[in-house]
């Protein structure tokens, strides 16, 4: 059985997800979604800039056969060649496993081998800009095949990162022992009968293509992973005290929980409570829920805020505001759109020439990055301090008010989980904000305006979102 450095990657993040990819049905699946192929092209064009500055070989050999790889990679090592693009390495790694290592630099340095007066070190060209521990791992499990190929062991490999001007260097001696720990254990999993147990992470769960499936299997068992609040550490912890159940946490007693780690009073009251919302269906007020008197109240207009953003081009494209005015029973969205990232100046002052008009009317987004980004752009675009603040002064984060306050019979307090419980309706119902960064991408690529209405309308939406949120939240409370 095979084992390739991109199974050891994904172990890292999921032990399930390369059971499921060695054992499970591959019609269980899911396509790949526009973010996935986004960040697929990102590398593949990140490689691309790095790669074209040097004077590679390649191994040529047919397409799956990597005994052949492997004997035309060894052929241009014995040559001595300075750079070796995508090669080939294998070694035997116990009695059932080949090692398949396709590092994507092999690069030429001085010192003994079998080859001759000269060495090969793996570089790994990658998308992220820091030196995560999953690329350390993977490089390591390069050098330790290469090791067996060039008979010399080595103690230094290379990162090449995004946006930084030099190679990251690598120690194997540290990495190396870790890398064969999680190997070991890799192998483990794959001889089990059964797949490792479910746990839904969204953020590290979302862009495999087995999250429906996980998923679906989570909704049947009423996983206690599909609690907000509920993290690896909380459960293991619930799991230690025989809680493996909804209807079991949820007639636990806090004082039971808050001394355990990853715990605290304030937790372990808000995840019985949370629990206790679950399993009844119904919304329940926290202990000690914050003041909400702000809320509790309509203004005569209200601004309501969402952005949207290309993080690569360090861009905020779409700023877009509902305005509600109560008094007259009228509302306008107003969609500041910048076509290219050179209007993004413009688009900025759009903005604050329209909440200038309504100065004493509350600006509700949810989450933190709409404040961030007001912050960033002020700063980026000189706007003064005594103009910004008051606009600051005005916002209103719906999230922070709602998770301080009650807990809902929901599995994400993300936006969408939030307002779809309530009855909103996207008009696009597979529409985020990832695949909106992917649409503007495409938008700048092709030019097609159809693009730009999709995400117009997604942000319209979100703001509209919003606004449900907050009038739900205003009249639960006036009426508990």
């Amino acid at each position: 059985m095979l084992i390739n450095a991109q199974l050891l990657l994904q172990f890292q993040r999921c032990q399930r997800r390369p059971f499921l990819d060695v054992h499970g049905d591959y019609l269980q699946r899911e396509i790949p979604n526009e973010l996935v192929l986004k960040v697929q092209q990102d590398k593949i064009a990140h490689h691309q800039r790095i790669v074209k500055k040097l004077s590679y070989y390649e191994p040529d050999y047919p397409s799956g056969n990597w005994q052949a790889g492997a004997a035309a990679t060894l052929e241009l090592m014995q040559q001595g060649v300075n750079y070796i693009r995508r090669g080939v390495l294998l070694t035997t790694y116990g009695e059932k496993y080949t090692l398949l290592s396709r590092p994507d630099l092999l690069v030429k340095q001085p010192g003994k081998s079998r080859f001759g007066n000269w060495n090969y070190v793996p570089v790994n060209i990658e998308l992220g800009k820091r030196p995560k521990q999953e690329y350390q791992v993977v490089i390591a499990f390069h050098a330790q095949v290469l090791a067996t190929v060039q008979d010399v062991i080595l103690s230094k490999a290379g990162l090449i990162l995004r946006d930084k001007d030099k190679t990251y260097v690598v120690d194997l001696d540290k990495w190396t022992p870790q890398m064969l720990d999680i190997l070991h254990e890799y192998t483990q999993v794959i001889e089990s009968a059964a797949p490792p147990e479910i746990f839904i992470s969204r953020q590290k769960c979302n862009l495999c293509p087995w999250y429906n499936y996980c998923y679906a299997k989570a909704r049947s068992q009423e996983h206690l992973s599909l609690l907000p609040g509920v993290t690896p550490i909380r459960y293991t912890q619930l799991q230690n005290l025989a809680i493996t159940t909804l209807e079991a946490l949820a007639q636990t007693h806090a004082s039971t929980l808050e001394n355990l780690t990853g715990f605290d009073s304030n937790v372990a009251a808000k995840l019985v409570v949370q629990a206790q919302s679950v399993f009844t269906k119904q919304p329940l007020i926290l202990p000690n829920p914050c003041s909400p008197e702000y809320l509790t109240f309509t203004a005569p207009i209200e601004l309501y805020f969402d952005i949207e953003a290309q993080p690569d081009l360090n861009l905020n494209y779409l700023l877009g505001v509902l305005v509600v005015d109560r008094v007259t029973n009228t509302e306008q969205f107003y969609s500041f759109l910048a076509e290219t990232p050179e209007a993004e100046p413009l688009i900025w002052q759009q903005f604050l020439n329209l909440v200038d008009q309504y100065p004493q009317a509350p600006i509700y987004h949810f989450c933190a990055y709409e404040v961030d980004t007001v912050k960033r752009l002020a700063k980026l675009y000189r706007t003064p301090h005594s103009h910004i603040q008051p606009v600051l002064n005005r916002f209103i984060d719906i999230y922070e008010q709602l998770i301080q306050s009650v807990a809902l019979p929901i599995d994400s307090y993300a936006l969408k989980a939030i307002a779809r419980w309530l009855g909103f309706a996207w008009r696009d119902q597979e529409a985020n904000g990832a695949k909106c960064i992917y649409w503007y991408d495409k938008w700048l690529e092709t030019g097609d305006r159809t693009l730009l209405k999709i995400i117009q309308d997604y942000n319209e939406d979100d703001c509209r979102a919003t606004r449900t949120v907050k009038d739900w939240l205003v009249n639960f409370f006036i009426s508990a």
